[in-house]
């Protein structure tokens, strides 16, 4: 894909992605994101920077492969998440079995307990 994506392509990329899984959701508005059982494991920032929560072994993998960096959020480097590279988000076949491979580790982790507020009685 020649020339620089905006945001709103990267948003229908995006979006277009997690549909490759069924049970994948895309929730947030300002911050595309999906999650599963608390765990966030995908997110666009507001830069427009995609990044994909990645197991270790393959994380490395991908770092290399693709010759990106880990993500920086506010400062702070987030050791478990890539940052993706546009050429890759704008090649959702490419992509898609890194986002897979995202979702399935997302699934092995405890689940949070929820912070539902209790009613007392």
């Amino acid at each position: 894909m020649v020339g620089i994506l905006s945001r709103e392509n990267k948003i229908d990329l995006f979006a277009r992605l997690v549909e490759t899984i069924p049970s994948a959701q895309l929730k947030g508005d300002t911050i595309p994101y999906c999650s599963m059982n608390g765990h966030m494991y995908c997110y666009l920032s507001k830069e427009g920077v995609l990044a994909l929560r990645l197991p270790a072994d393959k994380r490395v993998q991908f770092l290399e492969q693709y010759n990106t960096t880990l993500m920086t959020a506010y400062g702070i480097v987030q050791k478990e998440y890539v940052v993706v590279p546009d050429s890759l988000l704008s090649d959702t076949e490419a992509l898609r079995p890194w986002f897979t491979t995202s979702f399935v580790h997302a699934g092995l982790l405890k689940p949070k307990p929820t912070s539902k507020n209790k009613k007392k009685g």
